[in-house]
């Protein structure tokens, strides 16, 4: 049969023209309309990736770490990807794999395949399992493959000095923002960013190639304190060392760097590992320097001197008759532990005579009686932005009567932190000048202002030198090759809601050293000593020796006694007579 050539043709042009549309068609959409097919292909092969950043670093003021992030990885899951695995293998949450995960973050397999079919979490593409996995954990699961199962990098803030400065420093949440200390108070400051980019992965989804960054990384700003970790060091382990000595309830010290008003230790006691969430309990995580608050008993009867030789009444000479050992104000009684007689002013500081200072309060007007509290910055805090300090109670009201006076003399009827106790200490010390306190690093000296007569600063540093001197009430603050100034205290402690004066107490030293140049000021508070001995010159004084002597030999201060004699400072002391 003959097939006409025609027919030929027309399938020849037929395929012709089915070859050059598809050509066309090629070349339009690879060519001119190329948008889908890159889209598609990108789909395939780019990716978007996390660009981990850390939060900011603190150190001491050496540089020291004192908190730091670590990376770490966290389990996320898809619980829709899970189910639809369910679905192709029904026994896919009783495989071996299965039971080893629930294992490893701490689950039994009824518990985890439970949590994953709550409905608040069963439908969504991705839902945290374990947060900061240990290493060891993650690279069993890594190696487990489980569809659905990712492990995402992070980081954890990890505290090296452990609760040798865990009051001071604070810590974070599980996503690092700081919830407590220098970690909350500079959260802003320490907060990093992540980032992102676009990748392109292999087959394998190995990253091949970066294609741009979309989102900068940004890392916290590193932070140093200003407390030296060798004196932090030294001053936790005294102070719990005496605290469990003497059976108490809590305890603190702080120092003071004079010249730069730099907090250059803080510890309390009880205190607490941030590493460790089962220790973080109320009552062992508050900065006490800071936010607790006490009557500071005889501590501040150097301010009342320093208000009567203000005031231009009194001199360091002065007499002051305590005859018979008590004084009857305003219908109750003001007592000493013995009859002290006829005391000059620097006597009645050294013996700690509540007579002799409430005669000197008593004798002064309202206004000069109280412009050395205010002066030191007694009723205000410190302005250091710490969460939670306190600015302590000096709130006089009108028309207050005769024994409030007195007994505000000798240290009752206020409330300070120890911070601010040590700050008032510091202002003596720096002979009269106040300084801005600071947690961070600064570059010293600082200039402050002058708050108080250099000379009557100078003549009241006297006077509590001699109290550490044999007779005087704080003879176990002594340090060996260091002339000392300072004070004891020991005031009772108010019963909570019931309101007066109970059986328990604080015993309190506060003082300065080197008396030639004042350095430091060291506070120490000891709350509620057990047993007889519990008078501050007994128990917290004993502290501040110890604190005090590290401190001066690891900032290399030189020893100011060289004879004997200087024990006692008598020739700073003008006679007036």
């Amino acid at each position: 049969m003959h097939i006409p050539v025609w027919r030929y043709y027309l399938v020849l042009g037929a395929c012709l023209s089915m070859f050059a549309g598809l050509g066309v068609r090629a070349a339009w959409i690879q060519v001119i309309d190329n948008d889908f097919l890159k889209s598609q292909g990108e789909n395939r092969t780019v990716r978007y990736q996390g660009i981990t950043s850390h939060r900011g670093i603190i150190t001491d003021r050496n540089g020291v770490e004192l908190a730091s992030s670590i990376p770490i990885k966290s389990l996320w899951v898809n619980p829709s990807r899970l189910f639809e695995e369910q679905e192709k293998y029904t026994d896919f949450f009783e495989t071996t794999a299965w039971a080893q995960l629930a294992s490893l973050v701490d689950m039994s397999v009824m518990e985890l395949n439970s949590w994953l079919g709550d409905p608040r979490r069963n439908k969504k593409q991705r839902v945290w399992l374990k947060r900061q996995l240990e290493p060891s954990r993650s690279a069993i699961i890594r190696r487990l493959k489980i569809p659905g199962i990712n492990l995402e990098q992070e980081s954890r803030r990890y505290y090296p000095t452990a609760e040798v400065t865990a009051h001071l420093v604070g810590f974070t949440d599980i996503d690092e923002k700081g919830i407590s200390g220098i970690e909350k108070a500079y959260d802003e400051r320490l907060q990093s960013e992540n980032g992102r980019r676009k990748i392109i992965k292999d087959r394998k989804g190995n990253p091949i190639e970066q294609v741009d960054i979309i989102e900068t990384a940004q890392s916290g700003e590193d932070l140093a304190l200003s407390i030296d970790i060798r004196i932090q060091t030294s001053a936790y382990q005294y102070l719990k060392a005496a605290v469990k000595r003497v059976n108490a309830k809590a305890g603190s010290v702080v120092v003071l760097d004079i010249d730069t008003g730099e907090v250059l230790a803080m510890a309390n006691q009880p205190s607490y590992n941030p590493n460790n969430n089962k220790t973080r309990v109320a009552n062992s995580t508050r900065n006490r320097a800071m936010t607790d608050v006490f009557e500071p008993g005889s501590t501040v009867k150097p301010l009342t001197a320093i208000s009567a030789l203000t005031s231009g009444k009194y001199y360091s000479n002065s007499k002051i008759d305590t005859s018979p050992g008590l004084i009857r104000v305003g219908g109750r009684w003001v007592r000493d532990g013995r009859n002290h007689g006829v005391m000059s002013v620097s006597d009645v500081i050294k013996k700690s005579s509540n007579v002799g200072v409430t005669r000197i309060a008593l004798n002064l007007t309202d206004d000069e009686f109280l412009e050395s509290f205010y002066k030191v910055g007694f009723g205000v805090d410190n302005a250091t932005g710490f969460p939670g300090e306190s600015t302590g109670h000096l709130n006089i009201r009108k028309n207050w009567s005769a024994i409030e006076k007195a007994t505000l003399s000798f240290g009752y009827g206020l409330d300070v932190s120890a911070l601010q106790l040590a700050k008032a200490y510091a202002v003596l010390g720096g002979l009269g000048t106040s300084r801005p306190v600071s947690l961070l690093k600064v570059q010293g000296p600082i200039v402050g202002q002058q708050v108080i007569d250099p000379y009557i600063a100078r003549q009241v540093i006297g006077m509590m030198e001699q109290v550490v001197t044999t007779g005087g009430t704080g003879k176990k603050a002594q340090v060996a090759g260091y002339r000392v100034s300072g004070k004891t205290g020991t005031s009772r402690k108010t019963i909570v809601g019931v309101g007066g004066y109970g059986d328990d107490y604080f015993a309190v030293f506060a003082g300065v050293a080197p008396v030639r140049n004042p350095r430091l000021a060291i506070v120490v508070v000891i709350d509620d000593p057990q047993g007889d001995a519990y008078y501050g010159g007994d128990v917290a004084a004993p502290v501040f020796a110890e604190v005090m002597e590290h401190a001066l030999r690891t900032l290399n201060i030189a020893p100011d006694v060289t004879d004997k004699k200087e024990l006692i400072v008598a020739s700073l002391e003008k006679n007036y007579d």
